[in-house]
C-alpha cells in the first residue's frame, strides 16, 4: 500500500499472469497456452520487406491492412473490425464502452464463477457491479442460466478458461436473443482449437448485441506482438473507436500491424499447425487418463486435469524439473492443472516426468 495511491489501486487485486522463465533459463513452458509452433513464414518475410524509416512516423490508427485480412478471414465487412493492442486491450475497451458504473446502475455483468480471471480485475478497474454465474459440475456452462437474470452486459470466454470447455454456437444464439438490450461479449482466445468449430462471428448479421473478441496470440503464434481484435455490428465497432479515440488513438504499432497481416492471411499455415496441436492433445488427454487422470472434453489448447496424486506437489515438483505448468490455488480449481500444450517431444517429457512423479507417490 502506499499514501500515493488513489483508493482503487490501494484496494484491487490485479491479474496475475502465468510464471515467466528468466531471460537464459531453459524450461518446458506448458503454463500460458502460447503456441509451439513459430508463426508462418509469411511473418519473415515481412519483417524483412519493412522500411524502418517508416518506424518515425505514427502508425494507422485503424490498422486498415490488418482490419481488411481479418474481414476476409472471418468472412464479414471491414465495418464490423475493431483492432487493439492484444485482446486484453481490446476486452478492456470492450467493458469501458458497453457496460455501466455501478454508480449509474443496479445492474451487474453477468460472467462465469471460473473463467478468464481478468474479467473480475476489469469489473473492479472500471467501477462495475459484477454477478458470477456457477458453472455446472462438470465445468459446463449452461445458457440457461443467462437467461432472465437482470444484467447491464454478459462476458463468458467460449472455449472457456481454464476449465477447456466450450458451448455450441447455437447457445451463444439463445443467450443474445434472450438478452437484447445487453451487449453479449463471446471471448473466442482459443476457438480454433476446437475440432469442429464454428465462431460466434456467424451471429453477427442476425445479433446486433453480439461482440466476438479474437487474438493473435494463439492459433496464430503471435503473443509476443499483441494484437487483437473484435468483430461486432458496425454500431458496436463505433462504440469501440470512440472508447480507445478517447485515452490512445495509436494502439497498434506498425510492425505489429505488418506481421498480423502477413499471418491472417496465411489461412493453410494457420491450419496446419492447429491441426497439429489437436491431434497431440487427442493423444495426450489419452495418455494422462491412463496415468489416472480425470478432465472435461478439452476444446483448447491445453488440458484442466485432475491428478491421481495431491495436485500442488505435483505443479511443485514439475516446476523443480523445469517444466513450467498453471496451478490455482482456489476452491475447486485447486485439484486441477493447466496444461498447455505443446510440441510432441515437450509433452513426452511432460508425461515422462509425471510417471515418475506418480510412481514415486506410491512408493512413498
Amino acid at each position: 500500500m502506499s499514501k500515493y495511491w488513489n483508493k482503487l489501486i490501494n484496494d484491487i487485486e490485479p491479474y496475475v499472469a502465468g510464471e515467466q522463465p528468466k531471460p537464459g533459463q531453459k524450461v518446458i513452458k506448458l503454463n500460458t497456452n502460447e503456441n509451439p509452433y513459430p508463426p508462418t513464414p509469411k511473418v519473415r518475410e515481412a519483417l524483412e520487406k519493412f522500411n524502418l524509416a517508416d518506424l518515425r512516423l505514427y502508425p494507422d490508427t485503424n490498422s486498415t491492412d490488418v482490419i481488411k485480412a481479418a474481414a476476409a478471414f472471418d468472412g464479414v465487412s471491414e465495418e464490423n473490425i475493431f483492432c487493439g493492442n492484444g485482446s486484453d486491450e481490446v476486452l478492456a475497451i470492450c467493458f469501458q464502452t458497453f457496460f455501466e458504473k455501478k454508480a449509474l446502475t443496479g445492474l451487474p455483468v453477468l460472467m462465469p464463477d471460473y473463467s478468464y480471471s481478468f474479467y473480475p480485475v476489469f469489473s473492479e478497474f472500471y467501477d462495475l457491479r459484477r454477478k458470477t454465474i456457477p458453472l455446472k459440475e462438470d465445468f459446463r456452462l449452461d445458457p440457461d442460466d443467462y437467461i432472465g437474470v437482470p444484467n447491464c452486459g454478459i462476458v463468458f470466454a467460449n472455449p472457456n478458461a481454464p476449465t477447456s470447455r466450450a458451448i455450441a454456437v447455437e447457445d451463444c444464439s439463445r443467450i443474445a436473443e434472450a438478452n437484447p438490450d445487453s451487449v453479449v461479449i463471446v471471448d473466442e482466445a482459443y476457438v480454433a482449437f476446437e475440432e469442429n468449430y464454428e465462431s460466434a462471428v456467424s451471429l453477427i448479421g442476425k445479433y446486433k448485441n453480439i461482440c466476438v473478441v479474437r487474438t493473435l496470440s494463439k492459433a496464430f503464434s503471435l503473443a509476443g506482438i499483441r494484437l487483437g481484435y473484435a468483430v461486432a455490428d458496425k454500431e458496436l465497432i463505433e462504440g469501440l473507436r470512440r472508447a480507445r479515440d478517447s485515452f490512445n488513438s495509436y494502439p497498434v504499432d506498425r510492425l505489429a500491424q505488418k506481421v498480423a497481416e502477413a499471418a491472417l492471411l496465411d489461412t493453410g499455415y494457420y491450419n496446419e499447425t492447429r491441426a497439429k496441436i489437436i491431434a497431440t492433445r487427442t493423444w495426450v488427454e489419452k495418455e494422462l487418463k491412463e496415468l489416472g487422470f480425470t478432465m472435461p472434453p478439452s476444446s483448447s489448447n491445453f488440458v484442466f486435469a485432475k491428478p491421481p496424486v495431491d495436485c500442488g506437489a505435483l505443479y511443485q515438483n514439475l516446476r523443480s524439473k523445469g517444466i513450467l505448468v498453471r496451478y490455482f490455488n482456489k476452491p475447486v480449481l485447486k485439484d486441477y492443472l493447466r496444461i498447455t500444450i505443446g510440441t510432441d517431444e515437450e509433452m513426452t517429457e511432460l508425461l515422462k516426468a509425471i510417471r515418475e512423479e506418480i510412481k514415486d507417490a506410491e512408493n512413498s
